[in-house]
């Protein structure tokens, strides 16, 4: 997280994607350094990384800046590997004011990790929220990482996913749950062979997963525990 690795970094990417600006540029799992360093310096080491990333929005070689994450956010309040995105946030803020650019947040989240969405570990605006809901308070776009958990989730699914979620196959039914999760932009899948590009495309003209759908998924997943 120091600023001058970050800067090297933005520079190699700008040089290898051959362009003179990033629209998002990420901080990859920060939270593998709480347990190397005390919660004090590990605020000052995230400040410092965005203090350098509000000057590369300034300078005009980002438009903004996130956090890509593993288990950060979506972890229990009590383990030792858990952040706030308040609290997060709340050092953009000081950093940046209010108009701040930590805009984005990568977190893994599926139909066998919904932690993301379901787990309320977050406080903000002296409300208990998830991690999809907080972001969506604080102004932050959620990307969802791993919809089909490097590819355990494109088969053999249980038959009351199947009822309760749109799609022709497994890996259509995992990516659909993905994609519709509120405060949810972008499902980010991998696609090794043109036949995976054709797949994720037939999926543009369904309609994405409404309430009615989460409800009747998580109540047959009740039942089914």
């Amino acid at each position: 997280m120091a600023p001058r690795f970050l800067e090297d970094q933005l520079k190699r990417s700008l040089a290898n994607l051959g362009v003179t600006n990033l629209d998002v540029f990420y901080l990859h799992n920060p939270e593998t350094q709480l347990s190397e360093v005390p919660a004090d310096e590990f605020r000052r080491r995230i400040r410092g990384a965005f203090e350098f990333f509000e000057s590369a929005v300034a300078s005009g070689k980002i438009g903004a800046y996130g956090m890509a994450t593993w288990n950060a956010f979506r972890e229990n309040v009590q383990s030792p590997g858990y952040m706030s995105l308040g609290e997060i946030e709340m050092i953009a803020r000081e950093v940046g004011g209010a108009d701040h650019h930590f805009r984005f947040l990568q977190v893994p989240m599926n139909l066998a990790m919904p932690e993301a969405l379901l787990r309320p570990n977050h406080t903000v605006q002296a409300k208990t929220l998830s991690t999809v809901q907080a972001a969506r308070l604080l102004g932050i776009t959620v990307v969802v990482s791993a919809p089909l958990l490097q590819g355990q989730l494109s088969r053999n699914l249980p038959a009351y996913m199947a009822e309760a979620l749109r799609g022709e196959t497994d890996a259509e039914r995992a990516l659909q749950f993905a994609r519709s999760v509120p405060a949810v932009t972008t499902a980010l899948v991998g696609m090794s062979h043109v036949e995976h590009v054709r797949a994720n495309l037939r999926m543009v003209n369904m309609e994405p997963a409404g309430r009615e759908e989460f409800l009747k998924l998580f109540e047959q997943k009740a039942q089914h525990l």
